[in-house]
């Protein structure tokens, strides 16, 4: 791709990262995630109310310009604004480049991993997994198995891939009795499974622990949590996913010469 379709490529993720700001933050987990009475309506400052004029809500450059601040209240805004709306941009231009040529494979990679940002977000703010962006996921999986011409080796490896993460999750789960992990988890690795197939399901569930672990070993370092806390597991499914979409095969090939397997 050239420097200027990636550049509209990236504009065009920006906006959509502001537009999944609005839906992962007036998301309550009672309604709909897409629920028009609640993402319509103008966009206003969380804390005053003051309605915001068109150029309050440039993505990420009104948050740089206005100093992380609400310009009438001067309320400090979430970072999050800005770091979806980038991570969204990223998705846009670095998801095309990894697919390829392929229009309709980049299209449903790109919506998966929007949707994986939109869980994340709202994982860590409300502790919950919406059943919307799971089916949305299953969708995208199932399109992807079929996507190339309905080769059997393809659907079947997605469906492995499903099963192994159900059965995974199922016997965590009822090991921990649900203290270790939630039934969102579960009905979120399914899709996974289903979007990645097997193996490389088995990549990402490893991965997602060890950076969880990682995290959690941090978290607890800097005083933020205690070996009884609990953190919401689907942002680490998610870098676990992108992990494996962006690096799986160098680092699985580093780690196979690490063994010394050939």
């Amino acid at each position: 791709m050239d420097l200027l379709t990636l550049t509209i490529l990236f504009v065009f993720g920006v906006v959509i990262g502001s537009f999944l700001n609005v839906v992962t933050l007036r998301y309550d987990g009672e309604h709909f995630l897409l629920d028009a009475r609640a993402i319509g309506g103008r966009s206003h400052c969380m804390q005053c109310k003051e309605t915001l004029q068109w150029f309050e809500l440039v993505p990420i450059a009104s948050f740089l310009i206005q100093g992380g601040r609400c310009r009438h209240c001067k309320t400090r805004l979430s970072i999050q604004y800005p770091i979806v709306e980038l991570l969204s941009g990223l998705i846009f231009v670095f998801v095309p480049l990894t697919v390829g040529v392929s229009a309709l494979s980049a299209t449903l990679w790109v919506a998966a991993f929007e949707a994986l940002l939109v869980m994340a977000v709202i994982d860590i703010r409300l502790g919950i997994i919406p059943d919307e962006i799971n089916i949305f996921l299953g969708v995208i999986g199932i399109l992807l198995a079929i996507a190339p011409g309905w080769e059997g080796g393809a659907v079947l490896g997605k469906v492995i891939g499903a099963a192994v993460a159900a059965v995974f999750f199922a016997i965590l789960i009822a090991v921990t009795r649900g203290k270790g992990m939630g039934m969102g988890d579960l009905k979120l690795a399914i899709p996974l499974g289903l979007i990645f197939g097997w193996p490389d399901i088995i990549f990402i569930l490893a991965c997602s622990f060890i950076i969880g672990a990682i995290v959690g070993v941090f978290a607890i370092a800097r005083g933020k949590s205690s070996m009884k806390s609990t953190l919401p597991f689907g942002p680490f499914l998610a870098l676990g996913a992108a992990a494996m979409f962006f690096w799986g095969g160098p680092i699985l090939g580093w780690y196979v010469s690490l063994l010394g397997i050939r």
